[in-house]
């Protein structure tokens, strides 16, 4: 019986041999490979920032009363002098006019005293009184002349107070939060909101200890810290949402002093807002690129990654691939690294098909040519 099935599956292997049908063969796969060399790179570096209107004011009134309208909403955008809220202006009218009543009591006592002193004058000229009438008389007309004075700064007080009772934007911007209401009573200590003076923003944000350094070593003194400033290229902003902000910034200031406790400096930035979409308070990344020249890059596809290593498979003389333990530095594009240890100009490494490649292999490709990008 054993026989028999052992008769049958030769039989079987010489019919499938007989149909033509052969055993599959081990193929061989196939890499690309590149020559390493130099080149000069922008490297993108983002800092968390977020967004603050460059004329941020506090709205608060600067004379005590009933609020009576309010003439804004939140969120809405306004000008430089626009009316946004009311206080309560009958006191202010009626100390208006009592200041006003008081400056004609004043002009008139004036006259008066003006009067009698140009009298007693003309008098003492042809020797009819005696000197001290004509100096009491000088005395009243000089007190007469600062009460009208005094009369005056009050009426300007009263027409100041009586302004104070009409709230004007003082920057042309976005209305925040509304806390009060009309009919409340107000005070120099009140919040009525927050003006964002928003038609230019400022995003702040810390730079790095490493990035410091290469400043210093670029010997950026405080005399050139303003000419440097000019010449940084233009910085992005991205929202949270991924959406990059169409308009560019510019660095406009740098801190002088490296903060003890994080050694950073802080930055700011100013985006123009002509649509008025950014608010203060927006949170988002700044995009700042930095030109590297000289350095390495490869493709990401030729770094293999093994536990804690970064290894790249470099072609030795005959055609054999050996590890190299690299160091790498992400390019920020999403397809590139930059090499700071391990590999040399001139070495050949695989790209493509890095992943399949073990140590001491032989690098082949289709028809048995090197392929090199």
């Amino acid at each position: 019986m054993k026989t028999f099935k052992l008769t049958l599956m030769l039989g079987a292997v010489a019919g499938l041999v007989s149909c033509g049908i052969e055993e599959p063969k081990m193929t061989q796969s196939s890499f690309e490979t590149m020559t390493v060399e130099t080149s000069d790179i922008e490297l993108p570096y983002k800092f968390s920032a977020r967004m603050k209107g460059q004329n941020d004011v506090t709205v608060t009134p600067q004379v005590s009363g009933q609020l009576t309208k309010i003439c804004v909403a939140e969120g809405q955008q306004v000008k430089k002098g626009q009316t946004l809220f009311v206080i309560d202006q009958r006191n202010a009218q009626l100390e208006l006019e009592a200041a006003e009543a008081n400056l004609q009591a004043a002009l008139a006592q004036e006259n008066s005293a003006k009067l009698e002193y140009e009298s007693n004058k003309n008098l003492f000229d042809k020797k009819i009184v005696s000197s001290y009438m004509l100096n009491n008389s000088e005395n009243s007309y000089k007190q007469a002349q600062a009460a009208v004075a005094q009369a005056k700064a009050a009426v300007n007080r009263a027409k100041v107070n009586l302004g104070f009772c009409t709230i004007t934007a003082s920057v042309s911007g976005v209305i925040g939060e509304i806390p009060v209401r009309a009919g409340d009573q107000v005070s120099p200590a009140t919040q009525l909101t927050m003006l964002s003076g928003n038609t230019t923003m400022d995003a702040e944000f810390s730079i790095s200890e490493a990035i410091i350094e290469s400043m210093v070593q670029e010997g950026i003194k405080i005399a050139d810290k303003e000419k440097y400033l000019s010449n940084l290229p233009p910085v992005t902003f991205v929202m949270k949402n991924g959406t990059e902000y169409p308009y560019k910034g510019r660095i406009v200031s740098m801190t002088g002093i490296v903060n003890a406790a994080t050694g950073s400096l802080t930055l700011k930035v100013s985006f123009p807002n002509p649509n008025g979409h950014l608010y203060s308070g927006i949170q988002g990344t700044v995009v700042m690129n930095f030109a590297e020249n000289g350095v390495i890059v490869i493709p990401q596809n030729a770094v293999v990654r093994l536990q804690d290593k970064s290894l790249v498979y470099k072609v030795q003389a005959d055609s054999t691939a050996t590890a190299i333990d690299v160091t790498t530095e992400d390019a920020g594009n999403g397809k590139d690294f930059i090499i700071t240890s391990g590999l040399n100009v001139g070495d050949r490494i695989v790209t493509t098909g890095a992943n399949n490649v073990t140590q001491g292999q032989k690098v082949l490709f289709p028809g048995g040519v090197k392929s090199e990008k």
